[in-house]
């Protein structure tokens, strides 16, 4: 060592890295309006929207941006990431337009992919609200899975029960949720009532659960605004098995409901082939762990590979597990080290594998209630008087 009269502090900076939070109420919308300001709401090219009421005087009057904007800043203010698309001169051009093609400067949908190195933020709650044939739900679908997304849906035309779940047949995705009917609102333009963008207000009430109670909620059963009634008469109870609402959901359609206090979605299933991400929390949890583990481990790249370096990975994994379980957004989760995964030539190789399992949050879709006609309060009948 050389020579020193003082004092010399040599900085440690082995342990365990605080992770932060993931965005996950960022939307992302595609929408058309043609009358739209440009400078707002550029064709084609992700615009960044932190003020949803500024941005509605900005969004024209033809289309479907103005009306899904209303819809979500019914219910959220929140941030979102809009593309505009051109309207075709037919559906199937409107629909071309809408999912748009990839490339170095990708348009409609694949321009969505551009939001993080554009903007700086990646949107988790996608949607097309009015433009979701079953074409651009397809698309919709590649870039929820592309993104970290959950993809929120219409049973495009469908206008019976019977029809939206032959249309559900369609998908078998986890990251997408479908809706059927649609809500029904008055419209101050044409001063009537009509349909209301349900898949709107999805984006909206989504973005509005993440940041009151947590991703791990699902949609349903939540109260909606700014909603008068249903396009269609979906049957309701929550006692009988055989309504129309427990059909829908039984077959991963999320419905709406009237339920006495007010218009709610009803429902927490995905589309999803695997029974593990049945539930919209389990894909959410599955999602959002992915994402928050790999990008807080960004700093332990390239780092000199020794024991004190996997037990920091391991260490970090294991606190943010251990802080979303105290705030009850998984049931618990660990992150181990498993020497069968990581034999020697592996690990001077430069490669170490860190295994972690987890458990999401189930909703309680049902409840059970035991109830027995009994006479024994009746014992002490005298003692009472």
């Amino acid at each position: 060592m050389s020579f020193h009269h003082g004092i010399k502090v040599t900085e440690i900076n082995d342990g365990a890295r605080v992770i932060p939070a993931v965005s996950t109420a960022i939307i992302g919308l595609v929408a058309t309006a043609d009358d739209a300001d440009a400078s707002v709401f550029p064709l084609d090219r992700p615009a960044l929207v932190t003020d949803i009421r500024a941005a509605i005087g900005k969004a024209g009057t033809t289309g479907t941006l103005v009306a899904a904007l209303n819809a979500i800043a019914d219910q959220v203010d929140p941030v979102l990431v809009v593309v505009r698309v051109a309207a075709g001169t037919t559906p199937a051009a409107t629909t071309a337009n809408v999912i748009g093609t990839a490339g170095a400067s990708g348009t409609g949908l694949q321009a969505m992919l551009a939001a993080q190195a554009q903007l700086g933020v990646s949107p988790k709650i996608l949607g097309c609200p009015g433009l979701d044939t079953v074409d651009v739900t397809n698309a919709l679908v590649i870039v929820a899975g592309k993104l970290g997304a959950m993809a929120y849906a219409s049973c495009d035309t469908a206008a019976s029960v019977a029809e939206a779940l032959t249309y559900r047949a369609e998908f078998g995705a986890r990251e997408l949720m479908l809706i059927w009917p649609d809500f029904l609102a008055f419209d101050v333009a044409t001063q009537s009532s009509g349909p209301a963008m349900a898949v709107a207000r999805a984006l909206g009430l989504r973005a509005f659960i993440d940041q009151t109670q947590g991703w791990n909620k699902t949609l349903s059963n939540v109260p909606v605004a700014g909603v008068t009634g249903l396009t269609a008469d979906v049957h309701w109870s929550l006692q009988d098995s055989s309504s129309d609402a427990d059909l829908l959901n039984a077959a991963g359609i999320t419905t709406l409901v009237n339920v006495g206090s007010g218009y709610r979605f009803w429902g927490n299933r995905t589309c999803s082939a695997d029974p593990l991400f049945a539930f919209e929390s389990a894909t959410r949890t599955a999602q959002v762990l992915k994402e928050t583990i790999a990008d807080a481990l960004l700093w332990a790249m390239d780092k000199p590979l020794h024991p004190q370096l996997a037990r920091d990975i391991i260490e970090t994994a294991n606190a943010t597990f251990r802080q979303m379980k105290a705030a009850g957004l998984i049931v618990d989760a660990k992150a181990t080290f498993d020497p069968k995964a990581n034999p020697a030539t592996q690990l001077a190789a430069g490669q170490l594998v860190i295994d972690y399992d987890y458990t999401p949050t189930a909703p309680l879709e049902q409840l059970g209630l035991n109830q027995r006609i009994t006479d024994k309060y009746y014992a002490d009948f005298a003692a009472q008087l």
